[in-house]
């Protein structure tokens, strides 16, 4: 096994995502005789040192409270940089909550300064709500956030940005984070597709224990580039069988199925069949035929198929690939009961998916609020299918499991993207790999791509993106 090989067939342990962290909180005090009082110590001390690395001597640094446990961080931070750097607190509801008194009383001490107004900073540290917040806000907090917002600096989110509930929903108004320090361990609420926009880069801060201590079980994992497994071939002895027959059908719109092909030959099948009852101009190096090959391995279709093809097509038991037009089509409901399936809506061929299996008659705008929600509904139901929902953070979800791919970005968001993805996926299924790994790498490889194409953001074609997969 040469270098490549043994770098990518690694088993490298994913990062965690969990629905909530106080239970994870309560855990850590009790069993490891932790307080309170340390653990907010340690997540301070995260922040201070992001700082540290950002700043210099004469920076000026805001730091917005709450009158709870988020605010008290945000306290005990001012007292850590007290005297190092320009710290103004700004309390604009007090404090209440028991920590956040305490927290109140030392910096007081120290005789930090505490302002009545948001000044200008260099450095504006968000710590009014945290990951706890479950009611919308009000008029004077969205006055709060907008001012926070307004500062020409750099934005640092303790926890969760604030704005932000504790489903991922944004409450009227955000605060829009360069970074977010979010304490302990990743949280769900982070990886919505609107909570995209505000949350920046993550770090996440250990609490006065390693995250392998603190963290425990759970269901959802994040996707990062060192997750992706590409299908190199370690082989000494073979054959362009060896590597698999994906079949693509080819419907209505031809350019979808041909980009669908091309990116599956890309990315390592060795025989690819377009499947169409009329001969269509495609690569040399790709094969037509009117029925499926006895020797298919894998088979994509939905791209571009329209509502009149061959029925027959989709009553074999080959791992599939469905994408695009079936999703609003009756014979979807056979094809759920298969075996090996692939799925890959976006949010509004999910909605459709969820109305025709009758597990939810929804917008667009009610799933992009609650998409783990419906995600979960599914699964729930189709348990062998593995459900990719696109998005700009795309969810893969496999019976009771999840992954989250964050690595989106709008440089796919371009007619012809979601067809390589299918490609991707169908060459992978074709060569052998399960559906969940065949989703998770495709849509990894599909993601990594897009961002190493050096071209203007909105300039990246289909073909593009497939020469960019070619050097993953």
């Amino acid at each position: 096994m040469d270098g490549n090989s043994e770098k990518n067939n690694k088993e490298v342990k994913m990062q965690n995502i969990y629905n909530e962290v106080n239970s994870l909180d309560k855990r850590c005090c009790n069993k490891f005789d932790l307080t309170e009082d340390i653990l907010m110590e340690n997540a301070s001390i995260s922040m201070m040192n992001y700082i540290n690395n950002i700043c210099i001597k004469k920076d000026k640094i805001l730091i917005v409270c709450g009158a709870g446990n988020n605010g008290a961080d945000g306290i005990v931070l001012a007292r850590l940089l007290h005297t190092k750097y320009k710290v103004s607190l700004y309390l604009p509801y007090g404090v209440k909550s028991e920590m956040a008194i305490l927290q109140l009383k030392r910096a007081q001490k120290l005789n930090v300064n505490i302002n009545t107004k948001m000044n200008k900073a260099d450095v504006v540290v968000d710590c009014l709500f945290g990951s706890g917040l479950n009611r919308d806000l009000n008029e004077e907090s969205i006055s709060i956030i907008k001012k926070m917002n307004m500062i020409d600096g750099h934005k640092i989110a303790c926890d969760v940005p604030s704005g932000i509930n504790y489903l991922g929903q944004v409450c009227k108004e955000a605060f829009y984070a360069d970074v977010t320090i979010t304490m302990g361990a990743l949280k769900r609420s982070l990886f919505t597709d609107i909570a995209k926009e505000y949350v920046g880069k993550i770090n996440v801060s250990d609490l006065g224990i390693q995250r392998k201590l603190y963290e425990t079980k759970t269901n959802c994992f994040l996707l990062e580039e060192k997750d992706l497994k590409l299908p190199m071939r370690d082989n000494k002895i073979s054959n362009k069988g060896t590597f698999g027959h994906l079949s693509v059908v080819i419907g209505d719109k031809v350019g979808a199925g041909i980009l669908c092909a091309d990116a599956g030959f890309s990315f390592g099948c060795g025989l690819i069949t377009v499947i169409s009852k009329e001969i269509k101009r495609v690569p040399n190096y790709i094969m037509q035929n009117k029925i499926i090959p006895s020797n298919t391995t894998a088979l994509s279709i939905g791209m571009g198929l329209g509502t009149k093809y061959d029925k027959s097509l989709l009553e074999n038991e080959i791992p599939k690939v469905i994408d695009a037009d079936l999703f609003s089509d009756e014979n979807i409901l056979t094809i759920l009961e298969q075996k090996n399936i692939v799925i890959t809506p976006h949010p509004k061929e999910f909605c459709s998916l969820l109305q025709m299996t009758n597990l939810a008659d929804i917008s667009v705008k009610e799933l992009q609020n609650n998409r783990f929600k419906y995600v979960e509904i599914f699964s729930k139901k189709y348990k062998n299918v593995v459900l990719l929902l696109k998005g700009t953070n795309v969810i893969i979800s496999e019976n009771k499991k999840r992954y989250v791919n964050s690595l989106g970005t709008s440089i796919l968001s371009k007619g012809g993207s979601g067809d390589v993805l299918c490609g991707l996926i169908g060459s992978l299924l074709a060569q052998g790999y399960s559906p969940l790994d065949a989703a998770i790498n495709g849509s990894l490889s599909h993601t990594i791509a897009a961002r190493k194409y050096n071209g203007n953001n909105y300039s990246m074609s289909p073909q593009d993106l497939v020469k960019e997969i070619k050097k993953l």
